[in-house]
This record gives structure tokens, sequence and C-alpha cells, in this order.
């Protein structure tokens, strides 16, 4: 396993190296697992491709199931979150971009390596960490939809 795989709220996250301005992981979701609580990025875009399983997707309110081969573009101020409602776990890549979400991947997750890593990772004092800090890595929590000039 690398060594920088990470799990994040329930997630397997394993960042790429890239020489681009974007930021690239290899994501990993079980069964079952909820996503991150519904935010949205005010300088980031965000792309996510479904290799594997299917992730149902809740973008500014319209829920989208997006399944292997398929992309969500998510442009900066766009209201999303994601989950993993199937029975079978689900491989996706994730773009952040410009460079520099990484950083909350880092700082939030459990390094894969640890005991029990996952249930460290959903861990609801880890979770409230996530809430707390998220907007400090503009991941912007919040249940309104978002108006990009406001």
């Amino acid at each position: 396993m690398d060594q920088s795989t990470r799990w994040v709220i329930g997630h397997q996250i394993t960042p790429k190296q890239t020489t681009g301005n974007y930021d690239l992981v290899i994501g990993e979701t079980p069964a079952h697992v909820p996503g991150p609580p519904p935010h949205f990025h005010n300088n980031y875009n965000e792309v996510f491709l479904v290799m594997e399983g299917e992730m149902d997707f809740v973008i500014d309110g319209k829920p989208t199931k997006v399944g292997p081969g398929e992309t969500v573009d998510l442009p900066p101020g766009c209201l999303h979150t994601f989950s993993n409602n199937s029975d079978s776990p689900c491989k996706w890549v994730n773009i952040h971009s410009p460079k520099g979400f990484l950083d909350f991947f880092d700082q939030m997750g459990v390094s894969a390596s640890e005991d029990n890593a996952f249930e460290k990772s959903v861990d609801p004092e880890i979770i409230q960490k996530v809430i707390k800090h998220a907007a400090e890595f503009d991941m912007v929590i919040t249940m309104e939809v978002p108006h990009p000039n406001e």
C-alpha cells in the first residue's frame, strides 16, 4: 500500500504526484458509506471519474447516480456531496484544480497503515474536526445553495 494513502471520513484516498497545477487522488469508498457534508469550494474546480462501482451525488440539490466511465464536473460554488449507497465498493479518480486541496486529506485523514484506520476516520471526534476546520481548506460546508455573486 502506498505510504501516503489515508482514510478520510470513510473514504480511502491515495494521492498521485502531478506536474500540473492540479491535485489528483485515487479514491475507494466501501459499500454503504456516506460522503462528506454538503459543501462547495470557492476556488477549486473539481472532477470525479468513477472507475468501478457507482456513486450517488447530490449537485446543487439534484441527485445523480454516476457509474463506471462517467464523470462529474463541479465548478467553484457548486454545492455537492456524494455517497456509496450500493452493496459494492466504488473506485474513483478525483481532481482539484488548482493545486492545494491535498492538504485537507493530509491533515484530516488517518494513515491507512494504522490499525482500524477506517473506523478512526469516521469517529465523531474526527467528523467534528472536519466540520470545524473544513473552511480553512476552501471546503465550505453549508446546507444552503451557494450564490457565487453574493
